[in-house]
């Protein structure tokens, strides 16, 4: 059955966006679908402009400095200690006063926690939060993790810097800029893998890491069990040894970037899938980038996961047929996919079965509350809690996009839902909110119960935790 106005605009916020907030039902209830268009056709849709934020280079560069000094004050301070014991004014126990308890988190999980303070508040302050979603939906697909070393001042730079700016253009540019990007090469070890031939390989004797060409074949082009073999895995590893980061020793100026090394780059020509390579540096690479980044087998892949994420755990064939032409029409264009989705009729069904992630979940409660938080500390707890701690997935396949895997925090987003409310408290009017967020969507048991609580509290966390509030 057709959606009347207000329902489609209802839904293009909760199946496209972050959710609606005071107004924007209405404000996009004349045509949804132009709307939704022209989010992702705005210039600057999905970046973050903030001159406050650092480089993933300088930040790098500003990580490396803090360990440093970090390292030079621990042995100044053992050197305290040792020489405090010589002096009879100081109690057992005492610390010398670089040893006191230092306020505030280290330099690392600063820069970490400065980006994820943008990323929260750019999803707020959007319209719609289209091109958002597809920002976070490209991050997660290339995901990489702030749990390993030398990743966490990085992962959100990485975000900005090889995500955001292409999510409406190429999808082979956004495969190069994230396969070359330091925090990727740190992430899947390839910084660190050496061609057993080359200059580097013969004097050292370090290996081979496949690491990054398996999961640029498995997960991020071609998909699992598809067209590559064992073989290929090898020979596209040893075509990227030597996409490395400039070490600090080495090249102080520009540590923590981007750097061919020829000394660990396997020479020779190398075959994968079918075709051969010759000898070419770092544009070798960049060759088999750009077979794999035109494969039908990555057309369909992609298609897939995008289907999936905006529509469906299992999506409809026909949706994935068109996305999947789509990107092969237009040689990858995902401005293009991205406008098939939004016109695919398929997109619009009333069906809802898709459980929002809970990034999406916490980001559309607040946005229905127009809550807006000073510290982002509370809101990191709660994807902490919910078991999506942002940029930290615990393995390169990113965070599931199919619903299963979170029905089991169902009884957690019940205390994150009170929290919430009982913090807007009586400012809020939850009939009031009800409309502006769900109403066109929601069953009659729905509003009934938010009708029937016993709370302004309460009818907020029934709302938040509602069937249609919880889903896409």
């Amino acid at each position: 059955m057709a959606l009347d106005p207000k329902a489609q605009a209802a839904l293009a916020l909760h199946r496209f966006g972050l959710g609606p907030g005071a107004g924007s039902i209405a404000a996009i209830a004349s045509d949804p679908r132009g709307a939704l268009l022209a989010e992702i056709n705005s210039p600057d849709a999905a970046r973050i402009n903030d001159t406050a934020l650092l480089t993933s280079a300088d930040a790098a560069r500003a990580a490396l400095k803090f360990q440093q000094e970090r390292r030079a004050q621990r042995q100044a301070d053992r050197a305290a200690r040792a020489a405090a014991n010589q002096r009879p004014d100081m109690k057992a126990g005492d610390a010398p006063p670089s040893m006191q308890p230092n306020a505030g988190p280290p330099l690392p999980q600063r820069l970490y926690l400065d980006e994820a303070k943008a990323r929260i508040h750019a999803a707020l302050a959007a319209q719609i939060g289209f091109a958002e979603r597809l920002a976070w939906f490209w991050s997660n697909h290339f995901c990489v993790s702030a749990d390993k070393g030398g990743v966490r001042p990085i992962c959100g730079a990485y975000e900005r810097e090889a995500i955001r700016p292409h999510i409406l253009g190429r999808f082979h540019d956004m495969l190069l800029a994230v396969e070359s990007h330091p925090a990727m090469l740190i992430y899947l070890d390839n910084a660190r893998s050496i061609g057993p031939n080359s200059l580097a390989g013969m004097r050292q004797k370090r290996g081979l890491n496949e690491n990054l060409a398996r999961e640029i074949l498995e997960l991020h082009t071609l998909g699992v069990r598809t067209v590559y073999k064992q073989e290929d895995v090898t020979s596209f590893a040893k075509v990227i040894t030597g996409w490395t980061v400039a070490p600090p020793r080495q090249d102080p100026a520009h540590a923590g970037e981007f750097q061919f090394n020829p000394r660990m780059h396997e020479p020779g020509v190398h075959t994968v899938i079918a075709k051969s390579y010759p000898e070419d540096g770092v544009q070798q690479g960049r060759a088999v980038l750009a077979m794999l980044a035109r494969h039908p087998a990555t057309a369909k892949h992609i298609a897939t996961k995008l289907a999936c994420h905006f529509v469906a755990d299992e999506p409809p064939p026909a949706l994935v047929a068109r996305l999947s032409k789509r990107f092969l029409d237009t040689e990858g264009s995902l401005n293009e996919m991205a406008k098939a989705l939004v016109a695919a009729p398929e997109a619009w069904d009333s069906a809802r079965p898709k459980l929002k992630r809970p990034g999406e979940w916490i980001i559309s409660a607040m946005r229905a509350g127009a809550v807006v938080p000073p510290d982002i500390g509370p809101v990191m707890q709660a994807h902490n809690l919910l078991g999506e701690p942002l940029w930290r997935p615990s393995a390169p396949k990113g965070f599931a996009d199919e619903s299963a895997p979170w029905l089991d925090g169902l009884s957690q987003r019940l205390d994150i839902a009170n929290a919430l409310a009982r913090r807007m408290g009586g400012d809020a009017d939850p009939r009031e909110l009800f409309e502006q967020t769900l109403g066109p969507l929601a069953s009659t048991q729905t509003r009934e119960a938010i009708t029937r609580a016993e709370s302004r509290p309460q009818a907020l966390a029934l709302l938040f935790m509602s069937p249609e509030f919880q889903r896409r």
